[in-house]
């Protein structure tokens, strides 16, 4: 058993609570302290990605109790490819908040950090429903204190609204594992894609039902039309570093479900057939198209940003919805690809706002180191628009081949084109206004002289346009593995396998009853 699959759970888990109680009042202490951690989770997660890359699966057992009674993580191509990513936008997010001063605005804000890594990381290596749950409620529970971190009456409106908005889906979430744990008696994802395959088509209304259910939660976890309401004022008010860690979070939706509904409901899955096609698709298609709106009638700098990460949500929804090997693969793309633009551009929008009284797009005097910034804001909106030559572009591109051939061909590419046009235009409206049009505003006598945001904020944008323009150059070897991944989520026997057959304490209380013939291993080695 490899302990190292559960460290990027625990390491956080133990620095938090470790920040609160001995570095408290120590703020040069706690920055340490979280860099570290978090320079630990890239190594961590570089390892576990590389052990992956060859189709290996493999399995933690807390307390070596074997699955499905015992907690299992399971490390796969995608889960180790969600871990990594998240690492990584950690540590340019952390240089941020140093840089600009951000983490000392309010207290325990390390702290928050750590368990929102925590609980990200945990619901990205979870191999079963009900710890998928507790792994949402930990990470949101971090995230309301990171919403409101710095105060603000506005900001606590927004924090208020996004609370609740989430307490919704997991009130949901608690009714679909019900759902689910009646009818099937387990809710580890291995044993549920076995089990759910015996049911009869024709009395599986409970299963169709929990489906349903889990298909709204993630839904409101991925910011999908009409679920899409708590997004913008939450993201938009947040502070920028939050706001760009939060970049993830929608992904937590988008990766929960290709897990759930490419192995436990997949879409030749008898008993839940159509389902994908009726729903997923068409509130893609309507989230995409309302993002980019959103981002062309924007009238602040940050809520365009919002809208358009709902923009981009709606994009790899379409890919995931054909729910095939390329329509995976490229979600799985453009998830990298938007997560890293996203994140981007909350940041450039906090140094645009050094020097203005607003983020209004209207014309204002020049801002302090105003160059360098059009100059990031220029890439990173090209990224997000998807113009060449950036990944974004090519992100497209794959979305749009995947659904070549496909019965919504149409739809896909009217909308997916329509709205790039239009994302186009709302970006290059703001970029004129907020930093070509400010050349012509004269700066009033008695202005303040602004100070110009120290380096290291500079650094950490400039990581994290790296990333992109390295996303861009290595797309041969990135598209690569994320077909690799597509098919082994299509295949998941290797993953089911080594979840339910690997042996674990469950084995020595079989004979007792406690173990499920199907699964437990007795003396002799038979199943």
């Amino acid at each position: 058993m490899s302990h190292w699959v559960i460290l990027p759970i625990v390491l956080p888990a133990f620095l938090a609570p470790f920040i609160v109680l001995a570095a408290r009042y120590h703020i040069g202490i706690q920055r340490v302290i979280s860099l570290a951690g978090i320079v630990g989770l890239i190594v961590v997660a570089l390892g576990l990605a590389w052990q992956a890359s060859d189709g290996t699966v493999t399995l933690y057992q807390l307390g070596d109790w074997a699955a499905p009674f015992g907690i299992v993580v399971v490390a796969d191509q995608l889960s180790t490819l969600m871990v990594l990513l998240t690492s990584v936008l950690a540590l340019f997010v952390m240089l941020y908040s140093i840089g600009s001063g951000w983490d000392d605005c309010g207290r325990h804000f390390h702290a928050l950090f750590q368990f929102q890594l925590m609980g990200i990381m945990g619901a990205f290596l979870t191999g079963d429903l009900f710890n998928l749950f507790v792994f949402f409620e930990v990470l949101l529970i971090a995230s309301y204190g990171l919403m409101i971190h710095a105060g603000g009456t506005v900001r606590l409106r927004a924090g208020v609204q996004y609370v609740l908005f989430n307490l919704l889906g997991s009130t949901l979430f608690l009714f679909a594992l019900g759902s689910i744990y009646a009818e099937t008696g387990t809710l580890n994802m291995a044993d549920l894609a076995v089990r759910v395959q015996l049911f009869d088509p024709l009395e599986s209304s409970g299963i169709r039902v929990a489906a349903v259910l889990l298909l709204m939660v993630f839904a409101i976890k991925a910011a999908i039309v009409p679920l899409h309401f708590w997004l913008p004022s939450s993201y938009a008010e947040a502070p920028a570093p939050v706001a760009a860690l939060f970049a993830i979070m929608t992904k937590v939706g988008a990766y929960a479900i290709i897990r759930v509904y490419t192995m436990i409901f997949p879409p030749e899955l008898e008993a839940t057939v159509g389902l994908h096609g009726w729903w997923l698709m068409p509130a893609a298609l309507v989230s995409l198209a309302v993002g980019m709106i959103g981002v062309l009638a924007a009238k602040k700098l940050d809520r365009l940003i919002a809208f358009s990460v709902i923009g981009s949500m709606g994009m790899v929804m379409v890919s995931i919805a054909l729910f095939t090997p390329e329509g995976i693969a490229a979600a799985l793309y453009y998830i990298v690809h938007s997560t890293l633009a996203a994140a981007a551009l909350f940041l450039i929008a906090d140094l645009t706002r050094a020097g203005r009284e607003n983020l209004n797009l209207t014309a204002q005097p020049p801002i302090a180191g105003g160059i360098l910034t059009a100059a990031m804001f220029f890439v990173a909106a090209i990224a997000m628009a998807g113009l060449p030559p950036l990944s974004g572009f090519l992100g497209k591109l794959l979305i749009l081949d995947a659904a070549f051939d496909t019965a919504t061909m149409v739809w896909v590419w009217a909308v997916v084109l329509g709205a790039s046009l239009i994302s186009v235009v709302g970006f290059a409206r703001a970029g004129s206004t907020v930093f070509w049009k400010a050349r012509g505003v004269p700066v009033p006598e008695d202005a303040e002289i602004a100070v110009p945001p120290a380096a290291l904020s500079y650094v950490a944008v400039g990581g994290l346009i790296a990333m992109l323009v390295a996303h861009t150059v290595f797309a041969g070897p990135a598209t690569s593995y994320t077909t690799a991944i597509a098919k082994d989520l299509f295949a998941p026997d290797a993953y089911i396998s080594t979840v339910l057959d690997t042996p674990g304490k469950l084995s020595d209380y079989k004979d007792d009853g406690y173990g499920d013939d199907d699964h437990a291993t007795d003396e002799e080695g038979e199943h």
